[in-house]
């Protein structure tokens, strides 16, 4: 029964050095965010609370196909949904070299550039067809705020109808 136990340490550990973390029962995801969202952008960085619009933290991103699994990654919050903060995954890839397999699969990307939210200074785009709900408690740790601007173009480019 002891081996079991460690084995299970040792399960839970490679999974999070992997970036594969199963979530616990009391920490139901209620899906994806469907709609169109009010948007703002509201950070206030230092207020020690809840990460707020404009912001980008890191948090626990449930896979699509999965919702009881997911990783940390980094994600730009534009509003809420109750006592839900939504927000909007980033990657370092750059999907513009397969924009036509990217529109196949639905998925619509705009780039934001770089900022103190990636510490290698990558080039960073925002997945725009994918709005989470993100448990504000979940939150990881601060990353940045987005400047304005670019939260203005994520914001347009989110509104602009799907082709």
């Amino acid at each position: 029964m002891a081996k079991q136990g460690l084995g299970s340490r040792l399960a839970r550990i490679m999974e999070r050095a992997l970036g594969r973390v199963r979530r616990g029962k009391g920490a139901a995801y209620p899906g994806d965010f469907r709609g169109t969202p009010e948007i703002s952008y509201e950070p206030n960085p230092g207020n020690g609370n809840v990460a707020d619009p404009g912001e980008i933290v890191w948090t626990w991103v449930p896979f699509e196909e999965d919702h009881t699994r997911g990783k940390d990654r980094p994600v730009l919050v534009i509003g809420h949904d109750g006592h839900w903060l939504l927000a909007l995954p980033l990657t370092s890839k750059d999907h513009d070299r397969d924009l036509g397999k990217e529109a196949r699969a639905g998925r619509r990307w705009t780039d934001i550039g770089s900022g103190p939210w990636d510490r290698q200074g990558r080039e960073s785009e925002v997945r725009l067809d994918r709005i989470l709900r993100v448990d504000p408690a979940g939150v990881r740790r601060m990353g940045a705020v987005l400047d304005e601007s670019r939260f203005n173009q994520v914001a347009m480019a989110l509104r602009r109808p799907t082709p």
